[in-house]
């Protein structure tokens, strides 16, 4: 495989910081500023080079080979290129991403996509609470790009997201668009429980949910154009990866209530 590629040498024993690990920042390193990158979280630091095996050369592609849920900060701050993970990642997985695109060939640990703005992630397994979520000391979560799971998600997807997209072909945990502001998360294997508490605007797509709050309403059935608009949105930028179009007639349900009440939650109509 072309581009750069760091292997683990040995199961980590401790927490792995790839914060600073991107294809355009190893570029423009070399061989050996490379290797002395600390990624480690302790006071005494850990090299990259004492973690890794670093073969290849550095370009737009860089494969970490290895990987686990010790490997944190996968593809954070990525604006170019591409970063294939060859098994699981951590929690933070593409935080503040703004383009590029990141691969994770396994599970995703808690907080994936917080704070990105741009960019695609493709997860082939499972992904943990809050994704695209808010973390202490950040104003919002997701503010855009496109995040696609091939499994399901864990608790608070959405929370506090602002703009973008999250396509789930498994199911949502409980309280998906907490306290949402924006953007979208089209669920195909359904919604979990209690979505959208406090959510003032956004939307949540799925062919059910397991149980609503009792301050959304709902609005009946519709044909809403901009749902296929999307679809065929979609369709476009992410070819076989893009969810199933959803049937003409739309149930709209909206909330939440206690709040401006401007989310909503889309179901085929029964």
């Amino acid at each position: 495989m072309s581009g750069l590629t760091l292997r683990l040498k040995a199961p980590a024993t401790e927490r792995i910081n790839l914060s600073e690990i991107t294809p355009a920042k190893l570029a423009a390193l070399s061989s050996h500023a490379m290797a002395r990158l600390n990624v480690g979280f302790d006071k005494g630091g850990l090299a990259l080079g004492d973690a890794f095996d670093i073969s290849g050369n550095a370009g737009d592609t860089l494969t970490i080979e290895g990987s686990g849920a010790s490997l944190d900060f996968a593809g954070s701050g990525l604006d170019s290129g591409t970063i294939r993970i060859v098994g699981n990642a951590g929690a933070y997985a593409g935080r503040k991403m703004s383009g590029g695109k990141l691969e994770i060939r396994g599970n995703a640990g808690n907080f994936l996509a917080s704070r990105a703005t741009g960019g695609m992630i493709h997860v082939s397994g499972n992904a943990g609470d809050n994704l695209g979520g808010v973390i202490a000391g950040d104003r919002f979560g997701m503010q855009g790009g496109i995040a696609v799971i091939d499994g399901n998600v864990g608790d608070r997807a959405g929370e506090k997201m602002r703009r973008g997209t999250v396509i789930v072909r498994g199911k949502t945990g409980e309280g998906a668009g907490t306290r949402m502001i924006g953007g979208t998360i089209w669920a195909e294997g359904g919604i979990g429980p209690l979505p959208g508490l406090m959510m003032r605007r956004g939307t949540l797509i799925g062919p059910s949910v397991d149980r609503l709050l009792p301050t959304f309403v709902d609005c009946g059935k519709h044909d809403l154009v901009i749902v296929r608009v999307l679809s065929r949105y979609l369709k476009n930028v992410l070819g076989d990866l893009a969810p199933k179009p959803m049937p003409l007639f739309i149930q709209k349900i909206a909330g939440d209530m206690a709040t401006i009440g401007r989310g909503e939650i889309l179901l085929p109509a029964s």
